[in-house]
């Protein structure tokens, strides 16, 4: 098992410059099922969660070029119908294939889709969309079968307990293109990732306006053609590396950052006293070059997590690990997924005091980390172990990493150009992992209280 020994009190400065966005990437992809012409994809970041959309694609008949650099995906046999479990349980983003098999093949298998576990996060908004459509859509063992000889326009609500559905908006968006007549999506997801999936299908053909706003408009058309795209900036990539870069006192240059996609996380940042530049201001705001650097002093903030353009849950446990180091209490509450909140458990082990009250954690700053033996339960809990273990004393092992490959084109050589010292190890399951230990300082009590309430941490 993989494994990252992180090796704390590096100060991150340097260039990087940003990936394309997994979270538009993967309906990108999906979306050349709709046309049997090529559609040839640029920016596509290198991940296993992309690999495993390659191999989910070619089982249902979709040729995909996977020469380094853009790329090309056609259907080559539009038979194939069925997405099995055994690829489909790798990830939960597998479910957008649905939406596009249904309106170009007319049926579809999908088995329920996988992916972090970090609370319950039903499909029923998508299955509700597709049958709005026109679709029947029946469960047989663990698997969705949806029918439809032609999807029909409508209008549909796609509002849920906890806001809009990023994955079911691009699902019955992509599926409406087809469809006979006019489909309004009332309550749609409003995240930039939805407004690049729409200018693609735009781009093939499609007659969509309003993506990137609650009700998004699609006048259904015969046949989509080919096209070719770039996908946008991956903003919580971009916003990991920031938050990373102001945990160090660091001075980073980050290119392709897309500025304008990450408002609400720039303004919590900058009241922390995490500052970020525009090098560029005359570029475009969604992909431009930005200069990160902090204040020695970080500052408690109050933030709660929302759908766009709030403060993204996706950046939530990387926030809560820089706020560690803030001198105050902060208080962070999670709105999107209430239970995502396991990383507390493990930045406790390195010291931090942190007071969990259902979706609400209280974060009392420490003047320092300890490096300690943690375990990543998630793709984004893991980037903020990692940022706790670059400032952390000692020594950090960081074990199941997998999560990071899903989200992060190898985070250790990223963050290693900048000056970090992070190695790839593997560690056999069930070892006793041994770190290298700094003593805590005088400074750094080991028990404090909160309210009446007493927080204990380990420092081993």
């Amino acid at each position: 098992m993989d494994a990252f020994r992180v090796h704390g009190g590096t100060r991150l400065s340097g260039r990087i410059a940003i990936d394309g966005s997994k979270n538009a990437a993967l309906p990108l992809m999906a979306a050349s099922i709709l046309t049997d012409e090529p559609v040839t994809l640029r920016g596509i970041p290198d991940l296993s969660d992309i690999t495993n959309m390659k191999r989910l694609l070619v089982e249902v008949g979709v040729a995909v070029n996977d020469q380094r650099g853009p790329l090309t995906f056609q259907t080559a046999d539009a038979t194939q119908n069925h997405a099995r479990y055994d690829i489909v349980r790798t990830m939960r983003a597998s479910i957008c294939v649905l939406g596009p098999m249904l309106a170009k093949r007319r049926r579809v298998k999908v088995a329920m889709p996988g992916g972090c576990a970090f609370g319950h996060r039903p499909v029923d908004l998508h299955l509700r969309g597709m049958e709005a459509l026109g679709a029947k859509i029946e469960l047989d063992g663990g698997n969705i079968i949806a029918t439809a000889d032609r999807l029909e326009g409508a209008t549909i609500f796609l509002g849920g307990p906890f806001g809009s559905t990023v994955l079911g908006t691009a699902n019955v968006m992509s599926a409406a293109t087809l469809a006979r007549g006019t489909t309004i999506i009332e309550s749609a997801a409003c995240e930039p990732e939805i407004a690049d999936i729409a200018k693609l299908l735009n781009a093939m053909g499609a007659r969509i306006t309003g993506a990137g706003t609650p009700r998004i408009r699609i006048e259904g058309v015969d046949q989509l053609g080919g096209a070719d795209h770039t996908v946008m900036p991956d903003r919580i990539v971009a916003g990991t590396y920031t938050i990373a870069a102001g945990m160090t006192n660091g001075d980073v240059v980050l290119e392709d950052f897309p500025y304008d996609n990450l408002l609400a996380v720039i303004d919590i940042l900058e009241r922390v006293g995490v500052h970020l530049e525009r090098v560029d201001p005359n570029a475009d705001a969604g992909r431009c070059t930005v200069r990160c650097t902090s204040e020695r002093r970080l500052r408690p903030v109050m933030l709660t997590t929302q759908p766009y353009p709030g403060f993204p849950t996706d950046l939530q446990a990387q926030m809560l690990s820089l706020l560690c180091l803030a001198d105050g209490n902060s208080i962070i509450t999670e709105k999107i997924y209430p239970e995502r909140f396991m990383h507390v458990a493990e930045l406790t082990r390195m010291g931090a005091q942190l007071f969990r009250q259902g979706p609400t954690v209280v974060v009392q700053g420490v003047p320092e980390l300890f490096g300690a033996p943690v375990m990543a339960s998630d793709l984004r809990a893991s980037a903020c172990l990692v940022q706790a273990g670059l400032i952390a004393g000692g020594e950090t092992i960081v074990s199941r990493v997998y999560h990071l490959d899903r989200g992060y084109v190898e985070m250790e050589r990223t963050l290693n150009a900048l000056g970090a010292r992070i190695e790839r190890i593997n560690v056999p399951l069930n070892a006793d992992i041994e770190v290298e230990r700094k003593p805590a300082s005088a400074e750094s009590p080991l028990i404090t209280t909160i309210g009446q309430t007493p927080i204990v941490s380990s420092n081993t």
